[in-house]
């Protein structure tokens, strides 16, 4: 079956023991694991013997289990700790909620659900957008790159 990593090195996936669905109710052991070229990953699961029992796990999301994962570098923070932060400006207004991180294919977005409530904003994830990630305070600092509310960049938002 095709398989999307989105660790630093993909194919250390099959390094992280089994992986699971968002629920943790289903188990899936790689067998065997090699590159199918741009990004994608082919992987043998076991007890997924024929095309049909793939198929059936098209668009499931597997998840490695934190407790395998490698430790984080300084600067450095998995996707799944930045969800649920505080996101604020240089100035320390709030400017929302993480939701998440995306990626469409031009690069990582971060997703902020707005303290005034309305559309999620959606930054792009760069060292200039987002200059600082406190992970213990659970902030992230959100430098806006155009206005918000009618607010010039990094100024004050209402709250």
């Amino acid at each position: 079956m095709r398989l999307q990593s989105f660790t630093q090195d993909p194919m250390a996936i099959a390094s992280y023991g089994a992986l699971t669905d968002r629920a943790g109710a289903r188990s899936f052991a790689l067998n065997h694991l090699r590159s199918g070229g741009k990004g994608i990953l082919v992987a043998r699961v076991a007890g997924v013997a024929d095309r049909t029992a793939a198929e059936a796990l098209t668009n499931v999301e597997l998840y490695a289990d934190r407790a395998n994962m490698p430790a984080e570098d300084e600067d450095e923070f998995y996707v799944a700790d930045l969800i649920g932060m505080t996101a604020v400006t240089p100035d320390g207004a709030t400017l929302g909620e993480v939701l998440d991180v995306v990626n469409y294919g031009a690069g990582d977005l971060i997703e902020v659900r707005p303290a005034a409530g309305g559309e999620t904003l959606l930054f792009a994830f760069t060292k200039a957008v987002v200059p600082e990630v406190r992970i213990a305070g659970r902030q992230v600092v959100i430098a806006p790159p155009v206005e918000i509310d009618g607010e010039p960049p990094g100024g004050a938002v209402e709250e």
